[in-house]
């Protein structure tokens, strides 16, 4: 890829008191591109995607945008750049509707009143853009699967046209066709030139949608792989570290029986 990514770490690193949540690490995101970013439960994951959205600033290293060097220091700063994070809590409201959550907190209005019937229209618009399928717009988020509501969720951070959309396990907990809803618009979010990141423990939805794997360990990358030329083993084994484990010593037997 020739053009500079859209999102570029490099050398960065976080401590929290005495633990060095990360260091040095390195990370590129291009337009158009999903990358997925695995490690085992403390490998750093969280905090790498805490320091991009501006929750937490980095200590040390450098952020790029474009190419050139920039200050994410709040999330005011990551928003202002193009970067939408949708958390693992969605942080929707239950008892208000589609169209609510999707504008909360920036509601359009007309005369200083509420302006219902464009945020409806906008809204619809959104969803038929993306593709995504609800009953109506005017259910109450608590009616909806978890599926649909993980779509609504990254449906709202697409209000602001970011370039880059930063999903946080969007498909844990979710039935095989949920998963499937969920992983379809990924799709769609790379068709429209977004670049994504995608934190997965699946490695079926990781081979399923991502084009470039960012391995986590420790608090220090341990691997870029193109998801078409590896294979899932090599992914597992520089997660965990070893190059020997349940996985491998499978399909080792497994190659042996071939033979």
């Amino acid at each position: 890829m020739s053009a500079a990514p859209v999102l570029a770490l490099r050398g960065v690193s976080k401590r929290f008191g005495a633990v060095q949540a990360l260091t040095d690490v390195e990370l590129e995101i291009h337009a158009s591109e999903v990358v997925a970013l695995v490690g085992d439960n403390g490998a750093g994951k969280s905090t790498l995607v805490k320091t991009i959205a501006g929750v937490h600033p980095i200590d040390n290293g450098v952020i790029e945008w474009d190419g050139l060097p920039v200050t994410v220091s709040r999330p005011h700063d990551a928003q202002n750049l193009g970067i939408a994070t949708v958390y693992q809590d969605l942080a929707l409201c239950d008892n208000i509707d589609v169209v609510g959550n999707l504008f909360l907190g920036r509601e359009l209005r007309r005369r200083g009143i509420l302006d219902e019937v464009e945020m409806e229209r906008r809204a619809r618009e959104l969803l038929d853009t993306l593709s995504i399928r609800i009953p109506s717009v005017r259910i109450p988020i608590a009616s909806l699967s978890g599926g649909q509501r993980q779509t609504v969720a990254i449906a709202r951070s697409m209000l602001g046209e970011p370039r880059l959309v930063i999903l946080d396990e969007p498909t844990a907990a979710l039935g095989v066709e949920q998963t499937a809803q969920v992983l379809d618009l990924v799709e769609r979010l790379r068709e429209r030139g977004h670049a994504v990141l995608l934190i997965s423990h699946s490695m079926a939805d990781v081979k399923a949608v991502a084009d470039r794997v960012a391995v986590l360990r420790l608090g220090r990358n341990n691997g870029f792989f193109d998801v078409g030329d590896t294979s899932q083993e090599d992914i597992i084994s520089a997660i965990t570290g070893a190059t020997d484990n349940a996985v491998t010593r499978r399909a080792a037997r497994t190659a042996e029986g071939r033979q």
